[in-house]
């Protein structure tokens, strides 16, 4: 009979044991205030910068991903069109290619600025945002951080033109568009041009880890990430 209650004594303190590890393994229903929600909205956009926007300052960072890819802009097609007709298209391939090396080269020397950038957000309504769609966090950012981010991107994909030699191509395939009889000439805005696609390339990169975090628990890869989305699952 002693030996039956030991037995079962045994058994019930492991099987209390097994009942305590599995509650300690459930989520606990602990609020978590705006500025931890927020924290873990930072902590999300600093990983869509470590994992994708720093693939796009590689090389071929934009010129080879469908997602950003930089086209040329509507009114320099019929440039390029022009000069394909009559025999130039490594010059006008090459025209394609620069403006992309300019915004990896851009998007490299702009990153820490993108980073602080994303540092000092702060969320007001930080649940609103997290119980958003899929690019909330996103839109938020591209709403808030967009002019800022310009300002400060235009003049250094304005020294990343000269550096890749961007300027140099684009000065000569307009030059040699412009002198071609009966076309209309063209003097387009190329820096601005690209700073407004490079900028688009970003959120764009950062949309798509906001969205692997939000709908991939394997993407939460830390307590924070996985305790703040747990909320929205």
């Amino acid at each position: 009979m002693k030996k039956t209650l030991l037995f079962l004594s045994i058994l019930f303190i492991a099987s209390c044991a097994e009942l305590q590890q599995v509650v300690n393994q459930l989520p606990q229903n602990v609020p978590m205030t705006n500025e931890q929600i927020a924290a873990g909205l930072r902590e999300a956009f600093q990983k869509g910068i470590d994992l994708q926007v720093t693939k796009l300052s590689q090389e071929d960072g934009f010129f080879k991903n469908e997602l950003v890819k930089i086209l040329l802009p509507e009114e320099l097609r019929k440039v390029d069109k022009t000069l394909r007709d009559i025999g130039l298209d490594n010059l006008a391939d090459e025209g394609l290619r620069v403006l992309n090396r300019a915004a990896e080269d851009a998007v490299s020397e702009a990153t820490p600025v993108f980073i602080n950038a994303v540092k000092g957000i702060t969320f007001a309504d930080a649940k609103t945002i997290l119980f958003g769609n899929d690019e909330a966090a996103t839109n938020y950012l591209r709403t808030t951080t967009q002019k800022e981010l310009y300002d400060r991107f235009h003049p250094i994909i304005q020294k990343s033109f000269s550096k890749v030699g961007a300027d140099m191509v684009w000065s000569e395939l307009i030059r040699r568009y412009n002198s071609i009889p009966l076309t209309t000439d063209v003097n387009p805005d190329l820096t601005d041009y690209v700073t407004r696609e490079a900028l688009s390339g970003v959120y764009v990169m950062i949309a798509l880890e906001e969205k692997e975090i939000r709908n991939k628990i394997s993407s939460r890869t830390t307590d924070l990430l996985r305790k703040v989305f747990a909320m929205q699952d």
